[in-house]
């Protein structure tokens, strides 16, 4: 007998409920598929100044960043691309992490305590729903984008002193999985007229949202609003790895002193922080780039509902195919890619309503070719039967 026998029978039942979850490594040309699973939205990953600007990077300071940021981690080249952001995004200030999980875990553990409120819209992202496990505050999980509940949460939640910390709400700004946008600004009324901090997870549209790609709390002039706290990731529409918090001197100086995977994390690499750099300077010159990857969206969405299937309204770069059945979405995953396109295939836990899904990334960089393939792709899941 081993302590572990009981993994066999955990893997049997995540097979016959067709939630088996394996790795599939991948050539550099994801062996000749086109790719709509990532979340490249501007295609810059490989753009050669984004390359290029990583290879000098690892030249002038070394693969690594070699230690935490309050010991040797952080570089010039942080500082320089942290307060560059900072101005983009047209907050006061900006801290670099190594992940956008662990930007979302240090907000919310070191922004709350014991006597915080905390609302989670119930579509967040799993960095937030652990975070918010994690903390020691009073956690409400409110329906999907029901600002409502969020309000009498807060209503009902005893005042804090004036020396603690604040309750808090939390959402994304753009869905990970459906592509849909929060209400935002009136989360920001609520959060207001109630002194709650306002956390927005700009992950899916920072670099996608908006007429330069600043993210949706830009768009609607709230990043500068009392209480709002951004976060986001590098490793979506900028190409890179990393994740960033934004808002108030005030705000990233007690992150510094405050939040656990900040200070005991080693730093970002200077490979990624330049890559991400040269990526923002690329989003600063063709600011079509948010609005090109918002049209194909549009355009994967509108053919989808034309061939029968239930598919949410593309607020950025995600596209989300409604396939019931675990395994149907599996098998419809896999007849995409034998159709030369490889697509994500969300299932539960990873869609909190229970509903898999097939989730396309609509890349800027999509042309006529490469929306035909994908066209040819789904009607043939169409003809399969699997979500229409």
């Amino acid at each position: 007998m081993s302590a572990l026998d009981w993994l066999s029978g955990f893997s049997d039942r995540r097979i016959a409920q067709g939630l088996r979850r394996e790795l599939h490594p991948r050539s550099p040309d994801l062996d000749g598929l086109l790719d709509l699973a990532s979340n490249d939205y501007l295609g810059l990953a490989r753009h050669p100044e984004v390359i290029k600007a990583a290879q000098e990077a690892a030249h002038t300071w070394g693969t690594g960043a070699t230690a935490s940021r309050l010991v040797t981690g952080t570089t010039h080249l942080h500082a320089e691309f942290e307060a560059e952001l900072a101005d983009f995004v047209g907050t006061e200030s900006a801290l670099l992490f190594s992940s956008g999980y662990l930007a979302n875990l240090s907000v919310i553990t070191a922004l709350t305590d014991e006597h915080s409120l905390i609302s989670s819209d119930t579509s967040n992202h799993a960095s937030i729903v652990d975070a918010c496990r994690l903390s020691h505050g009073h956690v409400f999980v409110a329906p999907h984008k029901d600002v409502g509940a969020m309000r009498a949460a807060l209503e009902s939640a005893t005042a804090t002193a004036v020396d603690q910390p604040s309750h808090m709400l939390i959402t994304d700004a753009v869905f990970s999985v459906d592509g849909d946008q929060a209400p935002l600004a009136e989360l920001a009324r609520v959060a207001q007229t109630h002194d709650a901090v306002l956390v927005v997870d700009e992950a899916h549209s920072l670099g996608t949202v908006g007429d330069r790609g600043q993210g949706l709390t830009s768009q609607l002039n709230l990043q500068n609003c009392p209480g709002v706290v951004i976060t986001a990731t590098l490793s979506k529409a900028f190409g890179s790895q990393g994740g960033v918090v934004l808002g108030t001197h005030a705000t990233i100086a007690h992150l510094i002193d405050a939040a656990r995977p900040f200070i005991f994390d080693t730093a970002l690499s200077p490979m990624n922080v330049a890559a991400a750099q040269a990526a923002l300077h690329l989003i600063k010159q063709d600011p079509e780039l948010p609005e090109s990857a918002r049209a194909n969206a549009q355009h994967l969405s509108d053919l989808a509902t034309s061939l029968g299937f239930e598919v949410s309204q593309p607020d950025a770069a995600v596209v989300s195919i409604v396939i019931d059945r675990p395994q149907d979405a599996v098998a419809a995953r896999d007849l995409c890619a034998s159709h030369g396109v490889r697509v994500g295939c969300f299932r539960p836990p990873s869609v909190p309503d229970g509903r898999s899904r097939l989730r396309l990334t609509a890349r800027a960089d999509l042309g006529e070719p490469e929306l035909a393939r994908t066209a040819a792709a789904l009607a043939a899941v169409a003809h399969a039967g699997w979500g229409v």
